[in-house]
């Protein structure tokens, strides 16, 4: 249940001395030479970072960001500077820079701003960045300390934090005005482990829009352990099991997709080319192709904003709208695109809240929240006991890939044999390499095991990072092609 949002606005106006007045001054100056659209983008971050290394702190740092970035659409084309000074004259200025784009009539603006309401999907209270930073360092103590204690083999451990407070506030030629404040935290563990000449490496990690009671808290605020020792044990275990792994097997076979951080491949293959803009520019292999059959009829996909304490979840989009669920794919029929305001525009499709930005310096642009993969029916054992030699890709590590033909390459950080429908020895050195298109095509059991992942992801488009959540439950696909270098 949500309720509804606190007035954030509150900050901008008497900590940073803000004013109505000023804000639709720079939008009238913003719409001086002419021009569709207008947008001012105020930002706050308050940030913290600590990381030990082999038991000692070696990194430590605080920031504090302030800015604000102007947008000037005029058709397809956008102007945009932005300042850290946000003193009368320099925002005036950055509208006139921003201006420049347009040429035309000066455009009159809306009459006064609209309040947007929005849900309040993460707490705020107390979750300030500059929580004492003892409190810190007993976490990442606590992880480094599990880390050894796990197996005699583990030669190295690193664990770090880091936190933030991000407050925005977005008004618009057209009325819009809204404002949010968005905890973020993520907790990392590194660990490596060596058994004579044979050396393996394990990470873990997770967080979300939380304050670090999630993580003192043995339980968190999950169904789940979110405990620096639960994060440390894992990194250690995954360490431990690369060092027994014999190398994966390549060539084409069934492959089984375990539940949660494998949402990732879900995410590059095929969400990437779900984003609006690129299908307006028709550079995605799906454009054109709503209506039609994409995936496997078990293959449900959606993006979802409005998980509340999650990592890509937003109370409302950089661009002041609300965040929403929206359905992308249902029963493998292509059903929409993830829009922000210009691409909504351009293709006269609804605007689904997802202009996302990395901070003032940047435009915002359709980006993904929490991308995920509905339950299906299947059980997740009888997808095991169906495939006669395959491979269970339980982890994944770094992947890439080109959204013009939905092309990807990923690495499996945890992935097992599967021989005459049993799990049996670890694997290292598995690649996954198909088209996402295709790949979802090949669907053929969906698990009922639906899973997010732990709070680690964060992804970059066009330079910009922004935090994000993938998820799935176990599927099979009948034909995947691996990369391996054994038998």
């Amino acid at each position: 249940m949500t309720i509804p949002a606190p007035d954030h606005k509150r900050y901008f106006i008497e900590k940073l001395g803000l004013s109505e007045r000023l804000m639709e001054r720079c939008l009238g100056e913003a719409l001086s030479a002419g021009g569709d659209y207008a947008d001012l983008y105020f930002e706050s971050v308050t940030s913290t970072s600590l990381g030990m290394d082999e038991g000692l702190v070696k990194t430590a740092s605080q920031g504090i960001s302030v800015g604000c970035g102007i947008r000037v659409v005029s058709g397809e084309r956008t102007g945009y500077a932005y300042t850290d000074d946000l003193s009368s004259e320099k925002l005036l200025k950055a509208a006139r820079t921003a201006a420049l784009i347009a040429s035309g009539p000066a455009k009159e603006l809306i009459s006064g701003f609209r309040q947007t309401e929005t849900p309040s999907l993460y707490p705020i209270a107390g979750a300030e960045s500059d929580t004492d930073i003892a409190t810190k360092l007993k976490l990442i103590e606590r992880a480094d300390k599990a880390a050894r204690g796990f197996d005699s083999r583990i030669t190295q451990v690193r664990a770090g934090i880091n936190d933030e407070l991000r407050r925005i506030l977005v008004a618009a030629s057209d009325g819009t005005f809204a404002s949010d404040t968005q905890p973020l935290a993520r907790f990392n563990v590194f660990v490596l482990a060596k058994d004579g000449a044979n050396t393996a490496k394990g990470t873990s990690g997770g967080g979300g829009r939380v304050g670090l009671d999630f993580f003192e808290d043995a339980r968190g605020v999950g169904e789940t352990d979110k405990s620096p020792e639960h994060f440390a044990r894992e990194a250690a275990r995954t360490a431990i099991l690369q060092l027994g792994a014999v190398a994966a097997p390549a060539g084409e076979m069934e492959v089984v997709l375990g539940p949660g951080w494998p949402g990732v491949l879900l995410h590059e293959a095929v969400g990437h080319g779900l984003e609006a803009d690129f299908n307006r520019k028709k550079t995605s292999a799906f454009a054109g192709l709503i209506g039609q059959q994409v995936a496997s009829s078990k293959v449900t996909v959606v993006d979802n904003g409005l998980m509340p304490n999650r990592r890509g979840s937003i109370n409302m989009d950089d661009e002041g709208n609300p965040t929403q669920e929206t359905v992308l794919i249902e029963n493998g029929i292509l059903k929409g695109y993830l829009s922000d305001k210009l691409s909504s525009r351009l293709m006269g499709t609804p605007n689904t809240g997802s202009g996302r930005r990395e901070s003032y310096h940047h435009i915002p642009m359709p980006r993904m929240t929490n991308t995920y993969m509905l339950n299906g029916d299947d059980m997740p054992e009888d997808i095991i006991k169906s495939v006669k030699r395959g491979l269970y890709a339980v982890n994944f590590g770094g992947g890439q890939v080109d959204i013009t033909n939905g092309k990807f390459v990923f690495s499996a950080s945890e992935a097992y044999l599967i021989e005459d429908g049993k799990v049996t020895r670890p694997v290292k050195g598995a690649t996954l390499i198909g088209n996402g298109p295709e790949a979802l095509k090949y669907v053929s059991m969906v698990g009922n095991d639906l899973a997010l992942d732990e709070g680690i992801g964060t992804c970059g488009k066009a330079g910009q990072s922004v935090p994000v959540g993938v998820g799935m439950p176990t599927i099979k696909l009948d034909r995947m092609t691996v990369g391996g270098t054994g038998q």
